[in-house]
């Protein structure tokens, strides 16, 4: 990975500020070539990445976790930005299944405690396994989501991966992503229609009221 101190990280991140995510992917690949990926869960936002992706001109690929206990909808989600976009989605598994899982350690995602080192076996652990085959990993992080976002940098380190994270969207609002998801007809995971604002594994993840926090649905 090209060596970034961290005023040059600085220097960076403002100088992106004004930049259009297509730029910024763009930015990726003439920098990091095949040893960049994007990350998507198959979300709204990270269906967005996945179709900007497709319109450039060297595509990267798209790494999705499958904890083994998504929704239907989420892997119907990923097998249609195949067929429609043309792209490569890398599916990474954790080593055992839940069935596995539960059996060795006990039903995890019923406790705080639990769901912490659920998500670290089914969803952290498949990421490490490729780790030394990235330098950078593109997420779908935005600002507009709120909570912890809204402090999103569009370039970070992450000493996990030990790779540069990039978030193209993290200025893109509410209105700027619906528009870009009109304007482009993306493949949308059917649950956000069913009150899902956000989309996890089926273990951990509700629908959420309007009065809610669009991540209340999560870890219930």
């Amino acid at each position: 990975m090209p060596r970034l101190s961290q005023a040059q990280l600085s220097d960076l991140n403002r100088s992106f500020e004004d930049r259009a995510p297509q730029e910024l992917l763009n930015w990726a690949v003439e920098t990091f070539g095949t040893r960049v990926a994007a990350i998507s869960a198959m979300q709204r936002s990270g269906s967005v990445v996945c179709c900007m992706i497709s319109q450039m001109p060297s595509p990267m690929s798209v790494l999705f976790v499958d904890t083994g206990v998504m929704f239907p909808e989420t892997l119907w989600t990923r097998d249609q930005m195949v067929e429609r976009y043309g792209i490569t989605i890398r599916t990474l598994a954790a080593e055992q299944s839940m069935e596995e899982q539960c059996l060795e350690r006990g039903v995890l995602y019923l406790t705080p405690e639990g769901q912490a080192e659920c998500c670290h076996l089914r969803k952290v652990e498949p990421l490490r396994a490729v780790r030394h085959e990235y330098d950078a990993l593109v997420s779908s992080l935005r600002r507009a989501d709120g909570g912890r976002r809204e402090r999103t940098p569009i370039l970070s380190i992450d000493p996990e991966m030990n790779a540069l994270r990039i978030n193209p969207l993290a200025n893109l609002s509410d209105a700027q992503m619906e528009r870009f998801i009109d304007e482009h007809a993306v493949v949308i995971n059917p649950l956000h229609r069913q009150g899902y604002p956000t989309i996890s594994c089926n273990r951990c993840t509700t629908p959420v009221l309007p009065s809610e926090p669009k991540r209340a649905g999560r870890w219930r």
